[in-house]
Formats: C-alpha cells, sequence, structure tokens
C-alpha cells in the first residue's frame, strides 16, 4: 500500500512543529514515524497526544508487559502492521513469551500461565471484539488488578486504539526493510 500522506520535511517545518518533532524524536532515536508523522500536520494533535502517550507507557501502574501485551492485542484486532512493528520486540524484551506473541500474530488464543496477562487479553479482547467488557471479565479484571489499574489498561487500549486506525487510514508505511507481519 501507498501512504497516503508524504512525509514532512523537516527542513520545513513550522517552529511549532520544530518544537514538537525535537521533543517526540529524542526518546525515540531521532525519527518521527508512525501516528506522530501524521499527527504532527497539527501541532496541538500531536503534542496532546504524545503527552498522553508518554503518560501511558511511564505514569501508570500497568506494567510495561502488560502494557505491550494490550498494545499487540489491538494492533492485531485492527490489523495495523506499523503498531505491530513498533511493539512486538519491546513486548518480547519485556518479558512477554514469544509463543504468547505469534499466537496472538496469527489469531490464535494464547495459553497464558500468568493469571493477570491472561486477565489483559480478554480485557482487551472484548474491547475489540465486542465493544464492551462482559459482567464476568469485568469482575475477573477488577480482582486481578484493581479499579484503578483497570481504569489505566482500559486507556492504553483506547489510546493505541487510535494509533491503529491512524496509521490504517492514512496506510503508514513500515520503516525500510521492515516485513509485514501479517
Amino acid at each position: 500500500m501507498e501512504p497516503r500522506i508524504a512525509p514532512l520535511d523537516p527542513n520545513a517545518l513550522t517552529p511549532r512543529q520544530r518544537e514538537l518533532f525535537d521533543a517526540i524524536a529524542g526518546p525515540r532515536g531521532g525519527v518521527v514515524r508512525g501516528p506522530f508523522a501524521i499527527w504532527l500536520r497539527h501541532p496541538e494533535l500531536v503534542d496532546k497526544a504524545n503527552v498522553l502517550g508518554n503518560h501511558l507507557r511511564e505514569g501508570t501502574d500497568v506494567p510495561q508487559k502488560l502494557s505491550e501485551l494490550a498494545i499487540l492485542v489491538t494492533a492485531r484486532a485492527w490489523n495495523a502492521p506499523y503498531e505491530w512493528y513498533a511493539h512486538e520486540r519491546t513486548a518480547i524484551e519485556c518479558g512477554l513469551a514469544k509463543e504468547i506473541v505469534e499466537a496472538i500474530r496469527a489469531n490464535d488464543a494464547p495459553v497464558f500461565g500468568d493469571p493477570e496477562e491472561a486477565c489483559v487479553y480478554e480485557v482487551t479482547l472484548e474491547l475489540q471484539r465486542n465493544k464492551a467488557v462482559s459482567d464476568a471479565t469485568y469482575g475477573a479484571a477488577v480482582a486481578a488488578m484493581g479499579e484503578d489499574r483497570l481504569i489505566d489498561l482500559v486507556a492504553i487500549i483506547g489510546f493505541y486504539t487510535m494509533v491503529a486506525i491512524t496509521l490504517n487510514a492514512f496506510n503508514a508505511p513500515l520503516p525500510d526493510g521492515a516485513e509485514y507481519p501479517f
């Protein structure tokens, strides 16, 4: 698929875009890609999205492994290859079993040894498939995670759903050399 939006020329950015470009690129190896490259056309949108994304990555009590699990389930539910590409390696590095990652990629039900991972998977899958969480899954999630962490988890799922649909709507390209994951 051809990207629907051409990459921004870093030399042609407005001063506000340049400021945000630098803020976003800093922790991302000096590059702005994916949804941030799209959102950068609207500086206030990208600013708010970056602040929220940073909070969801670093400011919640949801362990990164569980956050990455929810992101992968979301990426697969939306068939968002860039989102998958951006998070697969991190999920494994954070301790998510490769077998779980591969099952999600194949749209198979993973086998979990960790009840909290199973809970995150079920909450995310139900939200993506059913647009709601069943009473049974909700009760299990509150018991496993507590209400506050569940609120954070749902916010993570919502944010990365926004990321997935942005990437898909504009055919965000994978970085050079990356293979289409599904």
